[in-house]
């Protein structure tokens, strides 16, 4: 007689904000020995909590199915970081550096990001909620996939930036650079409306006073 069917493992139920695969990670915190990070880290299955890595240098950082929170990234030079099913959460990235690296299926949530660098690197799958990214750069960042809720993008630089499939919901956008690489992107009204002048600008349009003769 056959054994019975292994029962599917049930998955939770998603969010809105919550990327389409979320990690499996243990319920406890795991610990980490910051004063010993070899030079190639690897995080895989993990729950850190309060970790203070800032300013720490780890190229080609390897993270799966990890969840941080309360977490110190500030300044962490992170270049060729893979980040695969992992949660941020009320991290600081404050000046960190992420460039040419990968991210799928990631959540960085209610924390600040700002001047932080994500040069030429590929977001898949990937939710920014109520983050402070302010003077983030992102130029030549491939996106699929990407969503932006709630967060303040004032001054970040898109230039050269590639979009599909992404949305930007309820968010600061004053004096953003490279405007016109929102093509394709999903803009809710009111945001639409803070960006028409930099669009206008983008387009070379100008703006006549109501009844005045050209």
């Amino acid at each position: 007689m056959d054994p019975p069917p292994t029962p599917a493992r049930p998955r939770r139920d998603r969010l809105a904000a919550d990327p389409p695969y979320a990690p499996d990670v243990p319920p406890e915190p795991t610990l980490l020995d910051v004063d010993a990070l070899p030079d190639e880290l690897s995080i895989v299955g993990a729950r850190l909590e309060r970790i203070d890595l800032a300013a720490a240098r780890l190229p080609g950082l390897r993270m799966v199915d990890a969840v941080l929170h309360g977490c110190n990234l500030a300044n962490v030079q992170a270049r060729g970081a893979s980040l695969v099913r992992c949660e941020l959460r009320g991290c600081r990235l404050t000046g960190s550096s992420w460039a040419e690296g990968r991210l799928t299926d990631v959540l960085v949530k209610d924390c600040r990001v700002d001047l932080a660098a994500f040069t030429s690197a590929t977001l898949e799958r990937v939710t920014f909620e109520g983050c402070r990214m302010t003077q983030s750069d992102l130029q030549d960042t491939a996106c699929e996939s990407v969503r932006f809720l709630s967060c303040d993008l004032s001054e970040c630089d898109l230039t050269d930036a590639r979009f599909r499939r992404s949305e930007l919901r309820g968010c600061e956008l004053g004096g953003l650079h490279g405007v016109d690489r929102l093509r394709g992107v999903g803009l809710e009204w009111g945001d639409l409306m803070e960006l028409a002048p930099a669009f206008a600008a983008a387009l070379g349009i100008r703006l006549l006073d109501a009844g005045a003769e050209s």
